[in-house]
Parts: C-alpha cells; sequence; structure tokens
C-alpha cells in the first residue's frame, strides 16, 4: 500500500497519462478506483450548493464498487477532489473504464452517478449534464442510462 497521498496521487497520475502501459495489477485498479471516483465528485461538484448527502453518496458507491476500508475511500476521495479540480476533460477517465469495465460495470457506474445526483432529492441541471456526457462516453445505451435513472431515483426514494 501507499505510504504517502502523494506517492499515491503521483502513481495515480502518471498511472492516468500512461494507460497504454502495461501497469502492475494492483496500480491498475488504483487506476480504475481512482478514475470512477473523479467521476462520481464530478457529478458532486456540478451542483453549486455542495451538501454533505452527496459526498456520502460518492462514498457508499464507492465502498460498494470497491472493497476498501474507510481509511482508503476516505484517502480516494481527498485524491478525486484533487485529480477533477485540475482535469480538462472526462475522456482520460472514461477511456480507462472502456478498456476495463463490462457494459454492465459502466452502467452500474452512471447509476451511482444518478445515486450521487440524487442524495439531496434535487437534480441540478448541470448534475443532469455531466452524467449524461459521461453516459454518451463509456457508451452506454440511452436504453440503459433510463435504467441506471430510475434505478437510482427509486433507491432515494425508499430511502427517504
Amino acid at each position: 500500500m501507499f505510504n504517502t497521498l502523494k506517492e499515491l496521487l503521483d502513481s495515480l497520475t502518471a498511472s492516468l497519462a500512461s494507460a497504454t502501459v502495461v501497469q502492475p495489477a494492483a496500480e491498475q485498479e488504483h487506476t480504475l478506483q481512482l478514475a470512477t471516483a473523479v467521476l462520481l465528485v464530478e457529478v458532486m461538484r456540478a451542483d453549486p450548493t455542495l451538501v454533505e448527502t452527496k459526498r456520502d453518496a460518492v462514498l457508499l458507491a464507492l465502498c460498494g464498487k470497491f472493497a476498501l476500508a474507510s481509511d482508503e475511500l476516505e484517502r480516494l476521495l481527498e485524491l478525486a477532489h484533487e485529480t477533477a479540480r485540475t482535469a480538462y476533460d472526462y475522456q482520460r477517465f472514461t477511456s480507462l473504464l472502456n478498456e476495463r469495465f463490462t457494459q454492465a460495470q459502466k452502467v452500474r457506474v452512471v447509476e451511482a452517478m444518478w445515486q450521487v445526483a440524487y442524495a439531496d432529492e434535487h437534480i441540478h441541471p448541470n448534475e443532469h449534464h455531466v452524467i449524461s456526457k459521461v453516459a454518451g462516453l463509456l457508451h452506454v445505451t440511452h436504453g440503459e442510462y433510463i435504467g441506471a435513472k430510475l434505478r437510482a431515483q427509486e433507491a432515494a426514494q425508499t430511502q427517504g
């Protein structure tokens, strides 16, 4: 495991920049975790009223997707925030997921993005735009997109 957040950040940033280079399995997993986390954080950042429920929804989605301890989840979320702040597009994140995720896994990422958006029971137009853009880049069909949205909406209604 990485000793410092800086080592993790340096390693993952390098991994994202050189996705064509063969990486060790653990590093590939960290890179996929970061790419997924950044996309979820982007939904959270798209709403100008940042609320704690969205942060919790991101952590819950990451916890459900990856077997990480709570301190690792916190570090991943911190790193995702930092990476998202300096990201200029979604392509470098979605291209990794397109290479390594199955279609079902990509649909689950879109569903998790909707869960983050629904966390405050209000969909901001910017959130909708981010999710729609990412779904297109992940080659998620319109039917899969709508299904993911409806499942997330239903889950939000049963929790609320």
